[in-house]
């Protein structure tokens, strides 16, 4: 009897590389030089409590806990993190300021890309992240990436300035303090909330506005200590959640038992496959429609028909006008194929018409759905004449202003 010898374990190098070809695979790392970052950095030496491995699948790797089990810390989503490298074509010598230490393998790859002659600052506000980053920087031979125990919305401004930023945590605000350490012409890529919603946005400086080049899907802890957003309940269960931010007039006392009214039910012909996503109807109605929110259902809710939100227990599209609301569905189509219809769901005086809002927005995202809004984020002290034309979200420090391609303000 002839026995099969077991079969080696893959090198780290090996792992690393399969991982990559699938980053590539998946259309990210389209800069060459990012590319070989990638293959470079040594990501399981960034985490020790993981093995190999887990170290070089496409997933995010929570590193450090908050005592209520929610995510503090984490490395992020390998083709996430190249999406953003992608995002914030940094070049050899450039000044770089990240926000969110994490392990310090994205600063690792950050000191590779800005070369000899460039710089990285990384800021973290756990002592004890930081503390850990620094070592792991050090061990594996990026000793100078500068390594702070700092909250990253007020930046570095001793090390300023800056042409390069990328915030690995989910800030909901910038303030003016953070923004003035950038050089002009800087580009920084944020995974930035509003409506509900995150998404990475690489914002370029021109004088005092920051102009939109990119807009990703992505989603990451929030940034600690900024309370803009707000959320309540809207049954007495407590198992259906809105999420709204503070300069909306959205009031949950007037929409408290709304989803006990009869509901108006709209379907649209939008068809969905297996691996296509609806968030980018969320992001055109942050464009188009004031009371924009996120809506989110446990699955006791979803279960019983009280709320049959786009999936259960994930936040989702919403409008909210007055004591009314709509928020967009999914229903499996018949047939061999597994496609999913999207509608609209209303409840409450004005249900029906916002549904009928919703709809029209989901068929006119259908005929185009690669199109994003531009953004351009200002000062809120900057006069009005100065702002872009569009859709207007207001924050403590920074206003957005969102217009659609084809809008005209």
């Amino acid at each position: 009897m002839t026995n099969t010898p077991a079969e080696s374990p893959a090198l780290p190098s090996e792992l690393r590389n399969r991982l990559v070809d699938h980053i590539l695979a998946a259309g990210h790392a389209t800069d060459p030089r990012v590319e070989e970052a990638l293959r470079t950095v040594p990501r399981h030496l960034f985490l020790p409590g993981s093995d190999v491995e887990t170290a070089y699948a496409n997933r995010t790797v929570i590193t450090k806990r908050f005592e209520d089990g929610k995510s503090l810390s984490c490395a992020t989503q390998p083709t996430v993190m190249a999406m953003m490298l992608d995002q914030l074509a940094v070049r050899e010598g450039d000044n770089v300021l990240e926000a969110g230490a994490g392990t310090g393998y994205n600063a690792a790859l950050l000191r590779l890309l800005t070369g000899p002659s460039g710089g990285v600052v990384t800021l973290d506000s756990n002592a004890e992240v930081a503390t850990e980053a620094r070592s792991r920087l050090d061990y594996t031979g990026y000793g100078d990436v500068i390594a702070l125990t700092r909250d990253g919305a007020f930046g570095a401004p001793e090390y300023a300035p800056y042409q390069r930023g990328i915030f690995t945590v989910g800030p909901w605000d910038l303030p003016p303090g953070l923004l003035a350490q950038f050089a002009d012409g800087a580009r920084l890529v944020v995974p930035l909330r509003w409506r509900g919603q995150s998404r990475s946005v690489a914002f370029v400086r021109d004088g005092d506005t920051w102009r939109s080049e990119s807009i990703e899907l992505c989603g990451f802890v929030p940034m600690v200590g900024q309370g803009g957003e707000k959320t309540a309940a809207v049954d007495d269960a407590e198992s259906v959640t809105l999420r709204w931010d503070m300069d909306q007039n959205i009031d949950p006392d007037r929409l408290h038992g709304v989803l006990d009214h009869p509901k108006s039910v709209l379907r649209t012909g939008v068809t969905l496959g297996p691996n296509e996503s609806w968030d980018g109807v969320w992001l055109r109605l942050t464009a188009t429609e004031p009371g924009t929110c996120g809506i989110r259902a446990d699955q006791s809710a979803f279960d019983s028909g009280l709320c049959t939100s786009a999936k259960a227990k994930v936040y989702g599209p919403a409008l909210v006008q007055d004591g009314s609301l709509a928020y967009l569905t999914t229903r499996r189509v018949e047939g061999e194929a597994p496609l999913w219809e999207l509608g609209a769901i209303g409840h409450g005086p004005d249900g029906e018409n916002l549904a009928e809002r919703l709809r029209a927005d989901i068929r006119t995202w259908d005929t185009d759905r690669e199109a994003r809004p531009s953004i351009s984020m200002h000062s809120v002290k900057a006069p009005t004449a100065e702002l872009s034309e569009g859709l207007m979200v207001m924050k403590e420090h920074v206003r957005l202003v969102l217009a659609l391609p084809d809008s005209k303000g």
